[in-house]
């Protein structure tokens, strides 16, 4: 009670960015629990989740995929162990020609 309003409004603010960071990380990045406790652990996960995330991402724009990151990520979770070219992986992909992927797969990450 000697706190200012203010200060319980910004204190409040920040609680809320932290609670939306977290329901993104839900949502985005299929995090339903920590294997660790540790906060090293946690880190870790987060950190290999956003990259994935990122991954895909890349992957999306330079295939020029219609498929939303999310359907991306599940598309790939699906078939993540399966010998196949990415392009047979997202039917009805937005794309030129075949030749065009195949370059792209083998550009992928050549930056």
């Amino acid at each position: 009670m000697t706190l200012p309003a203010v200060t319980i409004c910004a204190l409040y603010k920040n609680r809320w960015q932290v609670e939306l960071f977290f329901k993104w990380i839900k949502q985005h990045l299929w995090i339903k629990r920590f294997f660790g406790t540790s906060e090293n652990a946690v880190k870790s996960q987060i950190w290999i989740a956003v990259s994935v995330y990122v991954l895909v991402a890349i992957v999306k724009k330079r295939l020029n995929l219609d498929a939303s990151l999310y359907t991306s990520l599940q598309i790939l979770s699906v078939t993540l162990f399966e010998k196949m070219p990415l392009q047979h992986a997202f039917p009805g992909s937005d794309s030129s020609s075949n030749s065009t992927i195949l370059n792209h797969q083998l550009n992928l990450f050549a930056f």
